[in-house]
């Protein structure tokens, strides 16, 4: 190492020298916590429960790259580095581990999954990262306080972890705090107190989503306390019901609001551009896809931009069938495996829950699907995929994540092709090296409209998530900012609506502080 090893050992030898008052034990305890990264996944487990969706999505990511930098010092680079540990006859005995790692020195685990999971929460959301940062800073610093790492070890490991939480920026870009902040806005009724907002409440959407203190129903009350609630239980009929919330704010002339996930407000959007009614989505769904694109994560969002008129204009996909039928698209349309996987996940759910039966229905569709055939724009074809997107989603690659605007005019279509050799296997492994715009059996592009003809082997096809039967013939288009949808739109108002949202989250954690909650999560008597 020659002069690096010197400079190495010098400063190491400087800090254990310095005297930090009131450091010793709180370095050394911390130092501890961050064993096999329990802090980190305390803190993972505290910003999801106290956050929103952002919080969730930069715990996730700061868990994933922990994972991904700790695999990499674990196992590939401190057995080929094998750097002795630091010599403690220099270290105050005070500061010693209770028991002394038996690993080799370089590079610092500890300070890589430091790094590595405040990188991941900062890309996601810069409050939380500045909250994180200086702990993970401590962390890492410790690791030569305490005498185990020299600072080099720890400058490895920092650098190891912010490439893994960059690497993930690969797969799965990080969303925009705010997007389509540029777009103009629409014109929609503003309902203070939700006077004159009509919200259909699916009860029964959202298995997968994180509990929250108050059911949505009592959440909404709590917000817009005026707002008229229709709420589906078990056994009631969805179109009906859903019906009778679009019929009453029609009737009203005010609104009409949706809680629950992709499908329902796919047919509440359905409902709401009929009747020409501004439509309010809160999301209660699992993925809740479409909410988070418009710019409503959460209820609060959606009940500011309702009290203000604030709000966008979307476009709608739609799929028309040879038999005049048309079927409403906001989210994403598909033929071919996704189809096959969603139909076989609602069979295995019920059993397996909803994530373990993806995973399951995944491996069996790719072992058991067949391609499909059809004609695109008269041209013959062979597909294992066929996927379009209602506006051009991002990133490039065969998972997209989000949108950046709703009302570009454009289908986002995306063709995994049949004829070649392992195309399935190719295609999986080019997502995962992140190199699938360059993949021969993938291939993107951005029409107004597509013709598909003479469909056969798929005796199903898939919109916003619901599985529906195939068609023979389909025309795949835009209608172009047909659906008027509550979003806070207007940059120049940006401090006066974090306000306004300020004052209705404090609201709604009166009221769940004020409550007596049973053991089972569900409201009091």
């Amino acid at each position: 190492m020659g002069a690096l090893g010197e400079w190495d050992q010098r400063l190491f030898t400087r800090v254990a020298g310095a005297r930090v008052p009131g450091a010793d034990p709180a370095l050394r305890r911390l130092s501890h916590a961050a064993n096999h990264g329990r802090l980190w996944l305390g803190t993972a487990a505290g910003i999801s429960l106290v956050g929103g969706h952002t919080a969730r999505r930069a715990a996730l990511r700061g868990l994933g790259s922990l994972a991904l930098a700790s695999f990499t010092v674990n196992t590939l680079v401190k057995w080929s580095a094998r750097r002795p540990r630091p010599l403690l006859e220099g270290v105050p005995s005070i500061r010693h581990l209770t028991r002394q790692p038996h690993t080799t020195s370089f590079p610092s685990g500890h300070s890589a999954s430091a790094a590595a999971f405040a990188t991941a929460v900062a890309l996601e959301s810069s409050r939380y990262g500045a909250v994180v940062a200086p702990v993970a800073a401590a962390v890492a610093f410790s690791r030569v306080y305490v005498g185990v790492h020299y600072p080099g070890d720890v400058l490895a490991g920092v650098a190891i972890g912010a490439g893994a939480a960059a690497l993930t920026c690969r797969w799965w870009p990080p969303r925009a705090a705010v997007p389509e902040r540029e777009r103009p806005p629409a014109q929609a009724p503003a309902l203070p107190l939700g006077k004159g907002l009509v919200v259909f409440v699916n009860s029964r959407a959202g298995a997968g989503a994180p509990a929250a203190p108050l059911p949505p129903a009592e959440r909404l009350r709590v917000l817009l306390p005026e707002a008229e609630l229709i709420e589906r239980g078990p056994g009631d009929d969805f179109a009906e019901l859903l019906g009778a919330a679009a019929d009453r704010a029609a009737e009203v002339r005010g609104a009409l609001g949706v809680c629950g996930g992709d499908g329902s407000v796919n047919a509440a959007a359905r409902a709401a551009a009929e009747r020409g009614l501004a439509l309010a989505v809160f999301p209660g769904g699992t993925l809740n896809h479409f909410a988070l694109d418009v710019g409503v994560p959460d209820f609060e969002d959606t009940s500011v931009a309702v009290a203000g008129g604030e709000a966008v204009a979307v476009d709608i996909g739609v799929a028309r069938s040879g038999a005049g039928q048309d079927m409403p698209f906001l989210n994403t349309f598909s033929i071919g495996l996704y189809p096959e996987l969603v139909r076989l996940r609602e069979q295995l759910e019920q059993r397996w829950g909803k994530w373990p039966a993806a995973a399951v229905a995944l491996v069996r569709v790719l072992n058991t699907a067949g391609p499909i055939e059809l004609d695109i724009n008269g041209r013959p074809r062979r597909l294992w995929l066929l996927f379009a997107g209602n506006g051009r989603y991002v990133p490039e690659g065969f998972a997209p994540s989000f949108r950046p605007r709703l009302d570009d005019g454009l289908l986002d279509l995306r063709l995994v092709d049949g004829d070649h050799r392992l195309a399935r296997t190719r295609v999986v492994a080019s997502a995962l090296l992140g190199t699938l715009r360059h993949s021969r059996v993938y291939s993107a592009e951005r029409v107004p409209w597509v013709e598909l003809d003479g469909i056969t082997g798929a005796d199903t096809i898939a919109y916003d998530g619901e599985v529906h039967p195939g068609a023979a013939g389909l025309r795949l288009e835009k209608e172009r900012r047909a659906l008027v949808v509550y979003r806070p739109a207007r940059p120049g108002n940006e401090l006066r609506q974090e306000a306004r949202r300020v004052a209705a989250t404090a609201r709604y954690r009166r009221r769940v502080r004020g409550r007596r909650l049973p053991a089972d999560g569900g409201p009091s008597a």
